[in-house]
C-alpha cells in the first residue's frame, strides 16, 4: 500500500508499505528469522508441543523442537527511509494451512525458507505461491553442521524456474535475513517489470 508524506522541506514524497510473507515446512527458522530481523518486538503466537500435537505434526529432523507457531509471526524492517516491509510469518503443520490464505491477501511477494536436509517440505509453499502467482524466492537456511548444497542442485531438486533467485541464509543473523528480505524486493520488482501492459492493442 502506498502513501503520501513529506519531509522537513515541506517537498511531497511517496511512501511504500509492503506485505510480505514468509513460509516453509515446520521448523524450518520462520519465527527465528523474523525475530533477528523485525525492528519492533516480534508478535509471535508459539505454544508448547503437546503430546496430541505430536501425533499430528511429524518432528522428524526437528526433534529438539518444543514449540509450534499456531497462527502467525509478525514484525517490520524498514529497508530505507520510504520502504516498509511488513512481515507475515506462516505456521508450518499441514493443519494451520488454512489460514495462509486469510496471510496471503495483499502480499506483494514471499520467501520460502528451506531447510535441505528436509527439502520435500518446500513443496507445499512453493506449490502456494506458484498456483497464485505470488513471486516469491527461496532461501536456503544453513543449519550448523548441514550440508552446504549449490543452489543449481537444489533448482534441480524443487524443479524451479531458471531466473527464480536461491540463496543462501543464516535465519539467526540479521544482516543475513535482510540480504533474503532485499533480494526478494528486487526479485518482486523485475517481475512486476516484466509484466505484460494489458489493454494495449
Amino acid at each position: 500500500m502506498d502513501f503520501a508524506g513529506s519531509d522537513r522541506a515541506g517537498a511531497s514524497r511517496q511512501f511504500r508499505a509492503i506485505k510480505i510473507l514468509l513460509a516453509g515446512g515446520f521448523g524450518v527458522g520462520k519465527t527465528t528469522l523474523v525475530g533477528a530481523v523485525s525492528e519492533i518486538k516480534p508478535l509471535r503466537t508459539e505454544e508448547l508441543l503437546t503430546e496430541d500435537s505430536l501425533r499430528t505434526d511429524s518432528t522428524a529432523g526437528v526433534e529438539g523442537k518444543t514449540t509450534t507457531t499456531v497462527a502467525m509471526d509478525f514484525g517490520r524492517i524498514s529497508l530505507r527511509s520510504d520502504l516498509v516491509l511488513y512481515l507475515f510469518g506462516t505456521p508450518g503443520q499441514q493443519r494451520f494451512w488454512f489460514m495462509w490464505d486469510e496471510l496471503a491477501i495483499g502480499a506483494l511477494g514471499a520467501v520460502v525458507l528451506a531447510d535441505t536436509r528436509r527439502l520435500a517440505d518446500s513443496f507445499p509453499a512453493i506449490d502456494y505461491f506458484e498456483r497464485r502467482q505470488i513471486p516469491f524466492i527461496v532461501a536456503l537456511n544453513c543449519f550448523d553442521g548441514a550440508r552446504v548444497y549449490d543452489p543449481e542442485d537444489v533448482r534441480l531438486a524443487l524443479d524451479l524456474e531458471p531466473g527464480l533467485p536461491i540463496i543462501r541464509c543464516d535465519a539467526r543473523s540479521r544482516e543475513s535475513a535482510k540480504e533474503v528480505l532485499i533480494a526478494l524486493v528486487e526479485h518482486v520488482l523485475l517481475t512486476a517489470a516484466e509484466e505484460p501492459l494489458s489493454g494495449i492493442a
